[in-house]
């Protein structure tokens, strides 16, 4: 009862300094609410940068090696000239490791095209992204139909020509009916739709189906020279599952090695790539962010608490008088000095809400410039509440200590 009847009184006195003085009390808010907007809009945007990344991660096969020429991630004294010299990964690379790999559960072999023109009868699509893979494709990427159905065995063999084309592509090719069966134009050959990848939409390292149309390798073959350069030539080897994936990567060195006759000493002229390698390297980043912004929000939470200070001096220089009446009828001075520090922290948590309201309704303006859900989860709701309380306890604690210490008789006497 005692706390409810501080808190009360806390209240109204809070309430009275912001309705006496606006002016002053907003701008002593302006910073705590600066301070924890920018606290939480930092650790949201990082959160849901790490989010993105991770559904980007989980496309690619959070489990998967990529055998490729060049490393995903480089230090600041990267020998791109010795990257330069190595080899691509061939077919005898892919064809050796499917004969001799024991950690693998599927292997692919797959090449990109970019900027392709698709057509069907009068319809186009421009800057199509045109993908080879062999046929455990299904099993090294984690990707859905909305309609239809992946090659079979038999169809990645023999090379038939089918595709798989993405959902914007569908769309376009297609408005008005259903793309399954249909034959389009790729690369001057007619080939049939026998599946369509669901919409995926836009991620973090720009990896998504919608505008992809997925050929049979074999089928590629027989078009181009899938083992050029040009085409990004890449094994992806996913493990089989109980199987860590550093004892993948270990097995595929050795083999690797093995396959391209080098010397004991001789360094590896491949890349063994893991998404874990793009998550640690954005992590470092996302900390450095993380510190920034912690930063730059603590120096606004520090001149919000000397402002929420400030106020609280000149509340207790207003109500001096007040304080030598409520000490002269017996208040203690714990029920004086608990009654300025519960005002100061209603003016931070006022602060601190504020600056939460200004995340939440950032929110709906990411979402609707750039279509991108943005992570606002209890624990950084939690985490600004409380920086909002402990601003308030650290602002507050001097000048209640100050008033509960007041001479009642002097204090009456003040005018």
């Amino acid at each position: 009862m005692l706390f409810l009847k501080l808190f009360r009184e806390s209240f109204l006195f809070a309430y009275d300094a912001l309705r006496q003085n606006k002016l002053r009390t907003m701008l002593s808010l302006l910073g705590v609410t600066i301070g924890i907007f920018t606290i939480i809009a930092v650790r949201s945007a990082v959160d849901t940068l790490r989010n993105n990344l991770q559904n980007s991660v989980n496309k690619l096969g959070n489990n998967s090696v990529y055998i490729e020429k060049w490393p995903w991630v480089g230090s600041n004294d990267f020998p791109w000239w010795k990257y330069l010299q190595r080899p691509v990964s061939k077919l005898r690379d892919f064809n050796e490791l499917t004969r001799r790999s024991q950690t693998a559960a599927a292997l692919s072999y797959e090449i990109s095209i970019d900027n392709r023109t698709i057509k069907y009868k009068s319809n186009t699509v421009d800057g199509a992204q045109i993908d080879a893979a062999s046929k455990d494709h299904d099993k090294t990427w984690n990707f859905d139909f909305a309609s239809g159905r992946y090659f079979t065995e038999m169809e990645s063999k023999t090379g038939a020509p089918i595709t798989n084309i993405g959902y914007d592509i569908a769309q376009n090719l297609f408005p008005g009916g259903d793309a399954l069966g249909k034959q389009i134009k790729v690369m001057g050959r007619y080939v049939t739709v026998v599946g369509v990848f669901s919409k995926q939409g836009k991620d973090m390292l720009g990896i998504s189906t919608d505008k992809e149309v997925l050929l049979p390798l074999n089928f590629a073959h027989n078009l181009i020279d899938i083992q050029n350069e040009k085409y990004r030539p890449s094994i992806i080897v996913r493990g089989k599952a109980g199987i860590p994936t550093d004892d993948v990567e270990s097995e595929l060195q050795g083999l690797m090695r093995s396959i391209r006759s080098l010397r004991p000493g001789e360094e590896d002229n491949f890349s063994l790539n893991r998404t874990t390698m793009l998550t640690n390297a954005l992590d470092s980043l996302f900390s450095v962010v993380n510190i920034a912004g912690l930063i730059i929000g603590g120096f606004s939470v520090l001149v919000g608490g000397f402002g929420i200070a400030n106020i609280m001096f000149v509340s207790v220089k207003e109500r001096t008088n007040i304080i030598g009446i409520q000490k002269s009828l017996g208040a203690k001075n714990y029920f004086i000095l608990l009654q300025f520090l519960i005002e100061s922290m209603i003016l931070c948590l006022l602060g601190g809400i504020i600056g939460l309201l200004f995340v939440y309704l950032g929110t709906f303006v990411v979402k609707a410039a750039a279509d991108i859900q943005v992570v606002l989860d209890l624990t950084n709701i939690i985490k600004g509440i409380s920086t909002s309380l402990a601003i308030g306890v650290i602002s507050g604690i001097i000048p209640a200590y100050f008033a509960s210490r007041l001479d009642p008789v002097e204090a009456i006497r003040t005018n």
